[in-house]
């Protein structure tokens, strides 16, 4: 059995293929006012698609559907197979407060009740 697909077929295959990753994925990384959609990622990188995205580099937020993951330091590594790769040089999960620069007392009361 012979393994050649016809090159417009094997270009909807691989089409087809992209479109379903997309649409699983709901990672994406903005940079600035630009959102890109995240093809995959591991730990210390991820890939967008070659086509839609630039070079980025520099600081990036990662975001999994709304919700914020990280703030990323990122380079370009490599491009291959259509895809553009990022390296992380710094990744800092973001957090629903501020950190503080002071330790607080676990016996410490919540709240102020005045006298009635």
């Amino acid at each position: 059995m012979t393994t050649y697909l016809p090159p417009d077929v094997q270009a909807g295959l691989d089409a087809a293929r992209k479109r379903a990753v997309q649409s699983s994925n709901r990672f994406r990384v903005q940079a600035g006012d630009e959102t890109y959609p995240v093809l995959r990622a591991w730990q210390g990188g991820f890939a967008v698609e070659a086509d839609g995205a630039p070079h980025l580099r520099g600081l990036v937020d990662l975001y999994d559907g709304p919700k914020h993951l990280s703030r990323c330091l990122i380079v370009a590594s490599e491009e291959e197979n259509g895809e553009m790769r990022f390296e992380l040089k710094r990744a800092t999960d973001a957090r629903e407060t501020q950190p503080v620069d002071f330790e607080r007392d676990p016996q410490a009361p919540v709240a102020l009740i005045e006298k009635a």
